[in-house]
Parts: structure tokens; C-alpha cells; sequence
């Protein structure tokens, strides 16, 4: 029996290990496996997942039975020192020695650490393994210990410098991003898709320093500082160096094997290395003189070295290695496919930027414009995975390519994931098509994502591809003439219609009892809002109640902004407010030093209260006549409203005060997602009503109405639900398309995409609320104007209540005020520091 050892047990040396077993062949070989780490291969693209749970179980990519299952001699915490090639032979740090047929190295690599000095320092920390991140969570539990606002620079601005920076977050610690190149993650972004993704980092709490050279480490015996030039200092307790990867290349240099001027190990498209019994995997393998830091490529290294030991000649590494991906860092996706950046001589890029939605997207195509050549996408990266399967297969794409990025015509320039051919390679980490995955529910009858996930392993690794495999999942269960269930998530086997069904129906109003009676488990950040917004939405609370489960801004009623202050935003009904009105909020936010600004929905946002400020303010707004305007809440924000008939002389209706009546009635509904409405006078559309919700436009002979329209990452024009009706009509009409919505729609789902989804569409709507063809308008009337008549001021209901108002401190243990905060002015206002 011939021997196999595969020297180091990381993510690729585990997936070598699992290729090679599903082989009947591999029964032939005896397989050693040696891990220097005190445990079995685990997940580290998900290792910042470690701060939630500190379990490291979870992420195992597979137990320790799983070796001695499948007949593998797994040995941890025992390093190779000695390679010797000329009798096959390796030697341990323990001395001991195995014999091996063949050797496969995917020792992968270690953190870089750049010279610096005072870098041995106490507080110094690397992002690398399991013990790396317990020694930082330990070290700043003794810091916030001494000072509850203790700060930690990364020291790195790439890929894992951004996920240490998430976990500085999650520590507790403020978070400083420290970065020698003028812009964020260089390798995979353009200056223009870096800029929108620091505003949005900011915008969350990290705090990022560009074009620094750090020059020492300060302190004693732990850090102190970072000291950039003779007056440049950064003031941190804790480091964490996340500045690249070396390959881990020693064992190769040692034993003689062709080596890579700059370091790894050189192999060849069968993944050999100068000595044909010896193969290289993962980042410690130099192919095509490049280091590959992703995955899908480590893993396509396992199985062609898999291949090529049990005699599959044919199976090589691609001549190109694709190093498209996903990610989400820290809140925010960052995609990149095919070629990033464009030569003008090569193609053409166009581009859509918004960085008041942090949004930034770019493709490159072909100078004759008929292929997809690559691209950025940030801040909203939902069409990374078709933009990804039409560069990879070349298929045709619309004679406007912005079509690809921007809303056209209704449904998008895209089909359904149906459309691509089925050999295309839907999960580039496991090598997985679309057709294994259809032919998986047809033939093999997986009908769920985890199931299907457990048989080909699509979507297991990275999972950039998950939302893809999903939708593929259940168009092919579509297709069989199966009914495809919608579950909210793992504690509750119900769409969220079903729970709504439920809730209505047993008037049930405590989320742990609705877990209890219909749920499992503890609940998640996906269930506890949509809870909260049921029982809003069903029984008009407020979100005063429910305030465990409620989400971060509604729990206080605010939005939190970058620097940690709140945003206080009052109904301004339609845009109309009076001049007392004006000089009430000019004392107020004057009095409070709140920075000022009018909104695009018509209405006055003051920037820059503090927790327990936000009591104070809305007491003084209170008395002057003023309500929540629930800028924080997925429920209504504004009703724009042009001048009308009142001022305009091309208006044929009374705009203004449509638009303020329409908003006290639906003030405070809460829903699926946040929604907006607008009221224009006439045809040339000053409040913008077909860019909304819903909207109504005045027309000789009454109303138009719109619905199903939104702006933000995805606008898109509304469509005519009724022409030319009257004010009693339109309203009538307007109730019953909202109460379906929220009666129908998934969890944040805006109105344009539950239309878009909607089987039949707007004829369909049309169907409901106009022709009653479901028999349910009678209910929905009823519903929208139980919630009409039990309105109630959450903030009038928090300034009220005792126990509520006791919420809004800074410390459990203390009323102080936090003192960290700190502003700049900037015409003549007050901004966070630093501003962007």
C-alpha cells in the first residue's frame, strides 16, 4: 500500500484530503496528515465569526471522526522539519520519522510582518489563526478593563485588514484602519470604488488613516502609539498587523525544490514540484510566478493534485485562474470579476456612483461593446453573480450596457439563473455547475438549499454564491410543478405571510412565546426585527415595546450616526411648515448644537445629539407641536408634495394639502421596508411621484396613481395602477395596495421588488384592489384604518414614560454625558471628526 502525507491541515489541505477520499481509488493508499495547530482544518475565510461565539467548533470544516472514518492518520500539533527527497522520508519536530510515495505540501502561509521597530511589543497581535484572535480577545479584556474606550489599530488595508478591523469592532475597541497605499484593499479597487467604500466604513465607526508609513511602535514594554513622522501619532493601546501573507515556503527551500525568487514553491499545471512525488497546493504553491490568496483556487490546486496521484493525467490547473469575489466587510459587499481595471486601448468602463448610498458599480466591455469584460461593485453587489456567469460563459449582453448596472426596462437586463447553460460554474470554489445543482433537485431529490449545499457542496465555502444556488434550487422545484416555501430562517419553518397568518390569528405579542409555541432555538437578527415589525404592523404597537428584539435605531428611536450621535428628524406633514414652526427648530437645534440640513423628502434633520440629549430635544419639539417623523423605522417616511394648484400656475389640483393628509394616514404603519410617497400637481411632476412607493398625479379629470416605484442602489419608475379618479378613489386604492404589501411581502422587501416578484404583477394588484377578485378588500379597508385610528407619537410615548425615558444613558452604571465624542466646524456648523 502506498503512502500519501499531506503536510499542513488548513482549509486546502482538508479539501485535498476530502477529494481524495471521494474516490473509490484512495482506497489504496494509506494518508498521514500532520497540522501544527492544536486542531482539526477550520474556516478561515469566516474566522472573524469567532468573536460572536468564541466557538471554534463551529468553525471545523470537519470533526476529528471525520478522519477516522474515512481511514486518515490525522496528526495535530506536530510540525515537519525535514524533508529528505532522496529516500522519501520526512522528520518531525519530535524526531520522528514516515516514509511517503508521495508528499503534497499545503503548509499555505503565514502573516507578514513588516520591519518595524518596537514590533515584539506587548499589544502586537497577528490575524491569523484561532490562538491569534483568543490572545486578542484576551488583551482587550484586560485594556477594557482599565479604560472602557480604549482604541486598536489593523495595521492593513486590504482584504484581511478590513475583517480585522470588524474584529477590533466586535471587541468592543475603537477601531483605527492604518494603510501605507492612498487607498483602501488597492489590489481589487479603483481610487473611485475606494473612496465609496471608506464614506461608508466611516460612516459605520471605523476610523481610516491612508498614506502612512508607520516609522515605530511606541512604548515601553506595550504599545503605546504608532508614530508615523516627528509630529505624526496615532494614540493606541492595541496592533494588529494584517499587512499580507509570506508562503510558508521553508520546507521547499530546505529540501532543495525550485523555488520562486520572491518565495513559494514552483509547480506546474499538474501541481508538481521540481520532484515529481512532491506536489504543492494552496498559497504556498507559485503557478504561473503568482501566490494565490483566494480559496477557489487552493481548491482547484486539491483536486488536480488529486487527479494526477491516482492517474488522471488528463485533469490540469487552467492556464488563467480566475480571481473574481465576493465579500461582505463589515456591513458592506465588495465585489470584483474578470478585469477590475480597463486599459482605454483594451475597452470601455462605464460607471454609476452614489455616495450618498455608499453605492459604487463598474463594468469593462469590449471596445466593440458586445462582451463583459470584468468589473467593481460596492455597496450593493445582489448582481455579482450573473455579472460573474456572463463575463465566464461571454454571453451577449444588452446593446446599452448599463442595462447591466442600472435599472432598465422591467425585470432588468437580466433573466433567471435558469437562463445560463448548464456548464456553467456556478460555485468557482468547489467547481460546481449549474446543471450538478439542477440535476441534484430533479434527479437525486435534494429540495432545500442545505440539502443541496450536502450534496454537491455548492455554496459551502466562501458562500458568495449562495443567493445564486438558492434561486437555482427553487426555479428547479418551480419547474417539477412544486409548490417553493419562503422559511424566514433556522428558528422558523414559515414564510413570513405564514407567521403574519399566525400572529393575526392567535394574537400572539411576545416574540418568546411565538417562539415557544411555532419556533426553535433562540431567535437571530432576522427573526427578532421581522417579529417586532409583525406585531407593529398587525397590532399598531409602537417600538417603544418589544425593545429587545427591536433593531438598533428603532430601539432608540434615532438613527445613530458614524461618530456615535443621533439624528432627530420631525414630521414635517407634505413639506408645508409654518415660521413658528421654523424658529422652534432653529432654538432647538441651536440650543443643542445640532447640525442642520434639509432632507430630499421635504423635510429638517438636526445631526449631532447625544443618547441622553434625544429625551431632552424631543420634549422641547413635543410642546412646540411636532411628531416622530420616523426616519428610523421601515415604515413611512415622507409624502413629497410640489406647490400645486395653491401657487403653481400649471397646477390642476391642491397638491399640498392631498400630500399632508395622505401622510397623517399613514404615518407610523409599519412594514416590510421603509416606503415613500409623493403628490405632484400636474404632469410635470415636481415631487417626483413616479420615483416612490406611491404616488399621485394630478391629470384634467382627477388622479393618476403610481405604485411600485423607489429610488436608492436600485431605482426604478412606478407603473399606473388608476387613471383619473377622484381624491376618495385614489386614497381607497392606495390602503388596500399597502395593507397587501405588507399583508405579502418578504422581509425588507421594497414595494418595487415585491411587484417585480409578484406573480401576475400590477394586473394582478389591479385584480386585488380594484376588481376584489380575492374578496379581501373589505378586510384591507379594514385593517388600514384600524391602524389610522391607533396612532400613536412613539417619541410623545418614550418623553411620557418613565421606564422608556430611563433608556437613553450612555452607561448602565452612570448619567454622565459621553465625552469622547468630538465635532469639527465647518461652515459654521458642527461635523463628526474626521470628516469625509
Amino acid at each position: 500500500m502506498k503512502t500519501i502525507i499531506v503536510v499542513g491541515n488548513g482549509m486546502v489541505g482538508y479539501k485535498f484530503c476530502e477529494k481524495l477520499v471521494a474516490n473509490e481509488e484512495s482506497k489504496a493508499f494509506k494518508i498521514i496528515v500532520f497540522g501544527e495547530e492544536p486542531r482539526p482544518a477550520y474556516d478561515r475565510v469566516h474566522l472573524s465569526e469567532f468573536f460572536a461565539n468564541q466557538d471554534a467548533k463551529a468553525l471545523e470544516m470537519a470533526p476529528v471522526e471525520w478522519y477516522i472514518e474515512n481511514n486518515i492518520e490525522l496528526i495535530i500539533s506536530e510540525r515537519i522539519t525535514d524533508i529528505h527527497r532522496a529516500n522519501k522520508k520526512i522528520t518531525t519536530v519530535k524526531n520522528r520519522e514516515f516514509s511517503y510515495d508521495y508528499l503534497v505540501l499545503a503548509t499555505g502561509s503565514s502573516a507578514f510582518v513588516p520591519p518595524i521597530k518596537g514590533v515584539e511589543k506587548e499589544g502586537v497581535f497577528v490575524y491569523r489563526t484561532i490562538e491569534d484572535l483568543e490572545g486578542m480577545l484576551a488583551y482587550a479584556a484586560k485594556l477594557k478593563g482599565k479604560n472602557p474606550n480604549a482604541r486598536a489599530a489593523v495595521l492593513g488595508g486590504g482584504l484581511l485588514g478590513l475583517e480585522a478591523g470588524k474584529a477590533v469592532m466586535d471587541m468592543g475597541l475603537e477601531p483605527h484602519i492604518v494603510e501605507f497605499a492612498p487607498k483602501l484593499m488597492p489590489r481589487q479597487l479603483d481610487s473611485r470604488s475606494s473612496q465609496v467604500l471608506q464614506l461608508k466604513l466611516e460612516s459605520i465607526g471605523l476610523n481610516i488613516h491612508l498614506s502612512k508609513a508607520t516609522n515605530q511602535i511606541l512604548g515601553e514594554h506595550a504599545i503605546t502609539g504608532m508614530e508615523f513622522g516627528e509630529d505624526d501619532v496615532l494614540d493606541v493601546e492595541m496592533l494588529v498587523i494584517s499587512a499580507g501573507i509570506r508562503p510558508r515556503d521553508e520546507l521547499g527551500k530546505s529540501c532543495d525544490l525550485e523555488m520562486g525568487v520572491r518565495g513559494g514553491i514552483v509547480v506546474d499545471n499538474k501541481m508538481q514540484t521540481s520532484d515529481e512525488n512532491i506536489y504543492a497546493i494552496g498559497e504556498v504553491a507559485l503557478y504561473n510566478q503568482m501566490i494565490y490568496g483566494l480559496v477557489a483556487p487552493g481548491y482547484e490546486m486539491a483536486n488536480v493534485a488529486v487527479a494526477q496521484i491516482l492517474g488522471k493525467q488528463e485533469t490540469l490547473m487552467a492556464a488563467e485562474i480566475d480571481m473574481s469575489t465576493k465579500l461582505k466587510l463589515i456591513g458592506v459587499d465588495v465585489a470584483s470579476f474578470g478585469e477590475p481595471f480597463m486599459p482605454a486601448a483594451k475597452g470601455h468602463s462605464v460607471i454609476f456612483e452614489n455616495k450618498t448610498q455608499h453605492l459604487y458599480k463598474r463594468i469593462n466591455v469590449s471596445l466593440d461593446g458586445k462582451k463583459l469584460l470584468g468589473g467593481i461593485l460596492v455597496g450593493d453587489a445582489s448582481d455579482y453573480n450573473m455579472l460573474h456567469q456572463v463575463y465566464l460563459n461571454s454571453m451577449p449582453i444588452p446593446e446599452d450596457p448599463s442595462q447591466l448596472i442600472l435599472p432598465a426596462s422591467e425585470g432588468g437586463a437580466f433573466g433567471s439563473a435558469m437562463d445560463l447553460p448548464d456548464n456553467a460554474v456556478v460555485c468557482s470554489c468547489e467547481n460546481v455547475t449549474k446543471g450538478q445543482i439542477c440535476c441534484s433537485v430533479s434527479d437525486d431529490g435534494n429540495e432545500t438549499l442545505k440539502d443541496v449545499a450536502k450534496a454537491t457542496k455548492a455554496s459551502t465555502s466562501c458562500g458568495g454564491c449562495k443567493p445564486m444556488v438558492d434561486d437555482l434550487v427553487k426555479e428547479t422545484l418551480k419547474s417539477l410543478g412544486k409548490v417553493v416555501k419562503e422559511r424566514i430562517c433556522e428558528h422558523f419553518d414559515y414564510s413570513r405571510q405564514e407567521l403574519y397568518d399566525i400572529v393575526k390569528m392567535k394574537e400572539i405579542k411576545d416574540f418568546d412565546l411565538l417562539l415557544d409555541s411555532h419556533g426553535t432555538g433562540n431567535g437571530c437578527e432576522i427573526c427578532k426585527p421581522l417579529a417586532a415589525s409583525l406585531f407593529a404592523s398587525i397590532f399598531n404597537e409602537t417600538a417603544n415595546k418589544q425593545e429587545t428584539i427591536q433593531d438598533s435605531n428603532d430601539r432608540y428611536l434615532a438613527n445613530i450616526q458614524r461618530n456615535g450621535t443621533y439624528s432627530v428628524v420631525p414630521r414635517v406633514a407634505g413639506g408645508e411648515i409654518s415660521p413658528k414652526q421654523l424658529i422652534a427648530m432653529g432654538r432647538i437645534g441651536n440650543k443643542y448644537d445640532l447640525y442642520t440640513k434639509i432632507t430630499g423628502g421635504q423635510r429638517i434633520v438636526m445631526f449631532g445629539a447625544q443618547l441622553h440629549e434625544l429625551p431632552l430635544i424631543w420634549e422641547e419639539l413635543i410642546a412646540e407641536g411636532f411628531e416622530t417623523g420616523q426616519a428610523y423605522g421601515k415604515s413611512l417616511r415622507t409624502v413629497k408634495s410640489c406647490v400645486g394648484s395653491t401657487w403653481c400656475r400649471y397646477g390642476l389640483d391642491e397638491s399640498v394639502s392631498f400630500a399632508i393628509e395622505i401622510e397623517n394616514r399613514y404615518k407610523g404603519i409599519r412594514s416590510p421596508h421603509k416606503f415613500k410617497g409623493g403628490v405632484s400637481g400636474c404632469i410635470r411632476e415636481c415631487a417626483e411621484a413616479r420615483g416612490k412607493d406611491f404616488g399621485f398625479i394630478a391629470v384634467e379629470g382627477g388622479w393618476n396613481i403610481y405604485i411600485g416605484g423607489n429610488g436608492g442602489a436600485n431605482p426604478k419608475h412606478a407603473v399606473l395602477l388608476a387613471e383619473k379618479v377622484d381624491k376618495e378613489t385614489a386614497i381607497k386604492y392606495v390602503d388596500r395596495y399597502l395593507m397587501f404589501y405588507i399583508r405579502t411581502a418578504q422581509p425588507l422587501m421594497r414595494t418595487a421588488a415585491w411587484l417585480d416578484k409578484l406573480e401576475g404583477g400590477i394586473d394582478y394588484v389591479k385584480d386585488v384592489v380594484i376588481n376584489d377578485c380575492l374578496g379581501i378588500v373589505k378586510q384591507l379597508d379594514e385593517e388600514m384604518q384600524f391602524m389610522v385610528d391607533t396612532y400613536k407619537c412613539e417619541w410623545t410615548e418614550a418623553v411620557e414614560n418613565p421606564e422608556i425615558r430611563a433608556r437613553y444613558t450612555h452607561f448602565v452604571n452612570s448619567d454622565e454625558e459621553d465625552k469622547n465624542i468630538e465635532f469639527v466646524n465647518l461652515r459654521e456648523q458642527k461635523m463628526p471628526t474626521p470628516w469625509a
